[in-house]
């Protein structure tokens, strides 16, 4: 049975606007029974957005910075996942920004580079929620770049790839105890901006993003206590019976990445159009499913962040119009149009 998308009628003359998102939308057949349920929880309270950044520290969410379609953003929230509510929290001090990446490490956040309009940007800043306050930190010692991939393994940060003028691969690890940054083994596959990285039992992968024009379809896994990389199946020739279209909608760029539940998922993003599909990817078997859909309006350069083992996608965009609806993902519920 076909499923029908949770989407909120957000402008009463956006109607025109919604059918032609809705046209962009890879869709699969009839036949395909989907496992997975996305609930929607309460808005984002800061404007709507795209490319901003978020992290977990605890049992809150934070989301912030950003581009609104007019101008760049420096403000940031904090999501109570116990009371379903959001907090103004203190200001990102740094230039107001988009296309910054962000890891959380020994109970504090972290927030650098991006782009400013003009600028591309290494700066790092820490946030400390107990205090509610920003301190600057040692900047990215890389070149500055926008579009990097950022985790977290044994409460360090990594951040590496993106684009400073070209498309790079260097990884870099951040130790909040020294303020120091650190060179370790460059990414194993090729260059790529706007690509996605996940942590899952102690390893870092690293999958999508472009380089060039083309479309990475490699997938990668990284040993944090080696520091080694190790090639996993790739994802450009992973495919759905149920589809049309003999093409893999796991490669794309400014998807959202996150791993809960002993798997890992990805969802949202680019790839020619837009995309819906929730792939789950199982580390036992090396094997990609295509679990479900996406359940809000399509859309691109969204946020996830995770909180226990409850997972949350929010903002992004699609042509002109952004987004400030939050989601719950329960890849093991069944669906659900009216939650």
């Amino acid at each position: 049975m076909k499923k029908r998308m949770k989407n909120k009628l957000l402008l009463p003359f956006a109607i025109i606007t919604i059918a032609l998102i809705y046209s962009c939308d890879t869709n699969s057949s009839d036949e395909k029974e989907y496992v997975g349920n996305w609930v929607e929880m309460s808005d984002y309270e800061g404007v709507r957005r795209s490319d901003a950044v978020a992290f977990s520290i605890g049992t809150k969410g934070y989301v912030g910075t950003g581009f609104d379609g007019d101008i760049r953003l420096n403000d940031f929230w904090e999501y109570d996942s116990e009371r379903d509510s959001w907090l103004q929290v203190a200001d990102f001090p740094g230039t107001a920004r988009e296309g910054a990446s962000a890891f959380s490490a020994d109970n504090k956040g972290y927030v650098c580079l991006g782009y400013d309009g003009n600028n591309k940007l290494n700066d790092l800043y820490e946030f400390n929620p107990a205090t509610n306050t920003w301190s600057q930190k040692t900047d990215f010692p890389g070149s500055a770049r926008y579009g990097a991939i950022s985790m977290t393994l044994n409460d360090k940060g990594y951040v590496g790839s993106g684009y400073d003028g070209n498309c790079l691969k260097d990884f870099w690890q951040y130790d909040p105890l020294t303020d120091t940054w650190t060179q370790k083994t460059s990414i194993g596959g090729g260059k790529r901006q706007d690509a996605v990285a996940f942590t899952l039992n102690g390893k870092g992968y690293v999958c999508t993003g472009i380089d060039n024009g083309s479309y990475e379809t490699d997938f990668l896994e990284y040993d944090p206590d080696t520091d080694l990389w190790n090639k996993k199946k790739g994802i450009g020739d992973v495919t759905d019976e149920s589809y049309d279209d003999d093409y893999s909608t796991i490669v794309g760029i400014n998807k959202v990445a996150f791993a809960i539940g002993g798997k890992a998922y990805i969802a949202t993003g680019t790839y020619g159009s837009m995309i819906l599909d929730v792939w789950e990817w199982d580390p036992t078997t090396d094997l990609w499913e295509l679990k479900t859909k996406f359940e809000g309006s399509s859309r691109t350069e969204a946020v996830s962040f995770i909180i226990g083992d409850r997972a949350f996608v929010t903002t992004g965009k699609n042509s002109s119009y952004y987004f400030d609806d939050l989601w719950e993902f329960k890849p093991f519920d069944e669906y659900n149009e009216y939650d």
